[in-house]
């Protein structure tokens, strides 16, 4: 995502011949509908969006020309091919509209080296954990909502941090969000932001936390937004949060 922002940024400024490209895939977090839009429309309908996971290989994928046809494929990561299977599921196994996301692939691995205990908590009679918070709208395009374990507890409100990065990377100013919760005396946990401002951009740390207050409520609100140059990366590509959480705060 970092990379893709700069990419896009520099297309802008100083500009490269891009007539040769013809595809550029993005994968590792999903990008937010208007900087996916923006890719588009400054390298051309070329951007692809992946997700899968090690364990499962590629799951779905949004092309440019579902983005161009199906407007929604933009806040999506896609569709998956006719192989792949998707189930979304409670806490208990069941059936659900919006929670955790099993898949079934061809390239899925059957257990993890050396460690039971892990595989039987991930693999599942035949199914794999994503360990994703996920969504499928009513054209089969899947929505990632966050991960099962980045979740915290303020006031006794489980917060999960997806929704509070998008609803923070949505606004023109930001070009990339991601929060972690920290342990707090009065709250229990408390939700804390990382933002690189959009190019050109300075944006007001009030008018993020009231865009927070109101779309999820004030427990999801940041108690504190700090503007950094760029999120740091691990060596999967991924955001790093456990490096974020080592970041000072102020």
């Amino acid at each position: 995502m970092g990379k893709l922002y700069q990419l896009v940024r520099d297309q802008r400024t100083d500009p490269a011949d891009l007539s040769s490209l013809r595809a550029l895939l993005v994968s590792g977090s999903p990008l937010a509908p208007g900087r996916l839009a923006e890719a588009l429309d400054v390298l051309g309908p070329v951007v692809f969006q992946g997700y899968g996971q090690t364990e499962t290989g590629m799951i779905t994928m949004v092309t440019p020309a579902d983005m161009v046809a199906h407007p929604v494929a933009l806040a999506s990561v896609g569709r998956p091919p006719p192989v792949t299977e998707l189930s979304i599921r409670d806490g208990e196994g069941r059936p659900a509209t919006e929670r955790e996301l099993f898949v079934r692939t061809p390239a899925q691995a059957a257990s993890y080296w050396n460690d039971p205990a892990e595989s039987a908590e991930v693999f599942v009679d035949g199914w794999v954990r994503t360990r994703d918070l996920a969504r499928l709208d009513s054209d089969g395009y899947l929505h990632l909502l966050g991960r099962i374990r980045d979740v915290g507890i303020v006031q006794a409100n489980l917060v999960y941090a997806g929704p509070i990065e998008r609803i923070l990377a949505a606004d023109p100013t930001v070009a990339e969000a991601y929060v972690v919760g920290r342990p707090d005396d009065a709250t229990g946990e408390a939700v804390h932001a990382y933002v690189v401002p959009a190019a050109g951009h300075v944006p007001d740390a009030g008018r993020l936390r009231a865009l927070v207050a109101e779309a999820l409520g004030e427990p999801s609100v940041p108690r504190t937004i700090r503007w950094i140059d760029r999120i740091p990366v691990a060596p999967s590509g991924k955001p790093d949060k456990r490096a974020l959480e080592r970041t000072p705060i102020r």
